[in-house]
């Protein structure tokens, strides 16, 4: 009697095994794709990769109920017109509401998880919501002119298109999960690296991009040709990179200098002074101006306050005391003003381009040729960011290459009592560089880089 209760239980326990292997993981841990298909063979491809979260337009519940079963979180998608107690009837894991839908129409949805993805402005800044998402966003890469030559941005060198001047600024308020859900280029079959530039892109601002497949790839990764599933097969290495280091996504920005600005106006749109520093692989501290605080600026040598006129007195006040501390303050021309976003715009005019040309002349002048935290040489054709544990014993640097091929011969130089350096990337679990002196502190040097790499610095 006693050998069969025992046996009971154990037989109760292994039967709860199969729930237990496929809980859905926490919004903070959804790894996110637009899932173009709802046949149940198509969740094969989900096999040995870290996705587990598909945005679904076509759907049915016994799809559904496959992903589920799988452990996959599968979130039913929303357009402006669209029938959500239909969608709730097929039991997914949440509602993905893209598009512009009036304020309480989240708020009416219970019981399951709701995602807002929509324009940039309607962001829920400063909300706490488990995930913050907006549709809209540049596509990743080297500008191009008309005719196909490189592009000059306003710092004069080549200039590339990112979405991580804006993350940065978004994820000032502090919110941990941020997804960009842009669309590839319309009719347009993108290349591998591409797919892998705009994923780092993201990545090493602390978002994720929730992975879209071309019209191009969607047909031969589902008749499984082989360079379909090896541009998969890179996706999914890249995207377990970012995902076996969670701990990147909770480092700060490192460098001694800060940018403060409001994230619902300029912090809202890319090719600002956010990603003018960026190109010049100065490490900057974007701050929130709701949330400027002495101890947000702590460890800052310079700073940049975009618009001084949106400051109250007491925040205008925390500046003087930075600049009574020995830090230099540099404020926006008299009468400027950080420009609003109006509806769908995600990038400035060039009016305000060349009106902020004059702020991004004094920031160039004001930070010369000084190390801020690191500096970097030979990537013209790349960004960086720099995170820093506010402890200052570890600090890793991102490095992003946005063109077609291998950058060689990178070196990197750093402030700090850092001891040791550790390279890593998709392909590169970790290789220890040699630590050299330079005028300033130290360096190390990086024989290749391809699509991405990231330098740990531990004391």
């Amino acid at each position: 009697m006693r050998l069969a209760l025992r046996t009971g239980r154990w037989m109760a326990v292994l039967g709860c095994l199969p729930l237990l292997l496929a809980a859905s993981p926490p919004p903070g841990a959804w790894v996110p794709v637009r899932w173009p298909w709802s046949d149940a063979r198509s969740l094969e491809l989900l096999t040995g990769t870290p996705v587990n979260c598909l945005l679904l337009r076509t759907y049915t519940p016994e799809f559904i109920a496959a992903a589920q079963a799988r452990g996959v979180v599968a979130l039913a998608v929303v357009t402006p017109g669209g029938d959500i107690e239909r969608a709730l009837t097929a039991k997914p894991d949440g509602i993905v509401l893209e598009g512009d839908f009036a304020d309480g129409a989240a708020a009416a949805i219970k019981n399951v998880p709701v995602i807002r993805l929509g324009a940039r402005t309607g962001m829920p800044l400063g909300t706490g919501v488990s995930v913050l998402a907006t549709n809209q966003g540049v596509w990743p890469g080297i500008s191009a002119d008309d005719e196909g030559a490189k592009k000059s941005g306003p710092t004069s060198g080549v200039w590339i298109d990112t979405n991580t001047g804006f993350l940065r600024g978004v994820r000032a308020w502090g919110n941990p999960t941020v997804w960009i859900a842009n669309l590839p280029p319309p009719k347009t079959a993108v290349s591998t690296t591409r797919y892998l530039q705009v994923i780092a892109d993201a990545a090493t601002s602390g978002a994720r991009w929730v992975v879209a497949l071309d019209d191009d790839l969607v047909p031969r990764l589902a008749a499984r040709e082989e360079a379909a599933m090896g541009t998969w097969k890179r996706i999914a290495t890249l995207l377990r990179y970012f995902e076996e280091h969670p701990e990147w996504r909770e480092l700060p920005e490192g460098g001694q200098l800060a940018l403060v600005q409001d994230p619902a106006k300029g912090g809202l749109l890319s090719g600002g002074i956010l990603d003018m520093i960026a190109v010049k692989h100065t490490p900057v501290r974007p701050i929130a101006r709701q949330q400027l605080s002495p101890a947000a600026l702590a460890g800052a040598t310079m700073a940049v306050n975009v618009d001084a006129a949106a400051l109250t007195p007491e925040q205008k006040e925390i500046l003087r005391g930075f600049t009574r501390g020995g830090g230099t303050l540099l404020t926006g021309p008299p009468g400027w003003q950080d420009p609003t976003p109006g509806a769908g715009k995600i990038t400035l005019e060039k009016a305000e381009l060349e009106r902020l040309n004059d702020i991004w002349h004094d920031v160039n002048s004001m930070i010369g040729r000084r190390n801020l935290g690191v500096r970097l040489f030979n990537v013209a054709s790349m960004l960086s960011n720099y995170l820093a544990a506010p402890d200052g014993k570890t600090a890793i640097v991102h490095l992003v290459n946005y063109s077609d091929y291998p950058v060689e011969n990178v070196a990197m130089h750093f402030l700090g009592e850092f001891k040791h350096a550790t390279l890593m990337s998709p392909d590169l679990a970790g290789k220890p560089l040699e630590i050299y002196k330079t005028e300033e502190g130290w360096g190390v040097d990086v024989d290749r880089v391809g699509v991405c790499a990231t330098i740990k610095l531990e004391q």
